[in-house]
């Protein structure tokens, strides 16, 4: 097992992980899949995710607006996500943001080229019939 330490809980106590392990055993355990795990697979399970989580928000800032506005946005992450191979699976948990706005604009006009495409369908249709 690892001997290094990350942290001091908040009982003064050295911790091995900077995310709670009774978090993320209440996670493995709520998987159906998951019949019983050791220690050890909790604890590299918990360093696992927290070197994941790392990565994307190193790259994500890196690759992002972050550097020039020193923070870490949502929208780097989304941006992220999206355009990145390596992160594809996580397009659809971060989605981009939109304006409620925006989006009611966007479902007004697909409306409308739906009701276009019904239009021109029902005019060759009545041109077919009359032929």
């Amino acid at each position: 097992m690892v001997d290094v330490v990350v942290g001091i809980d908040k009982c003064g106590e050295q911790r091995l992980t900077s995310l709670p392990l009774s978090r993320i055993r209440v996670i493995m355990k709520s998987s159906p899949k998951v019949s019983s795990f050791n220690q050890e697979a909790l604890v590299l399970t918990a360093k696992a995710t927290e070197v994941f989580v790392q990565y994307l928000a190193t790259y994500s800032y890196r690759y992002g607006s972050g550097k020039e506005k020193k923070a870490l946005t949502y929208n780097d992450l989304s941006n992220t996500a999206e355009e990145s191979g390596t992160f594809q699976f996580l397009a659809d948990i971060l989605l981009k943001k939109i304006l409620a706005s925006k989006y009611l604009k966007m479902i007004k006009e697909k409306r409308e080229d739906e009701e276009e495409e019904n239009d021109d369908s029902d005019e060759s249709d009545d041109n077919n019939a009359e032929s």
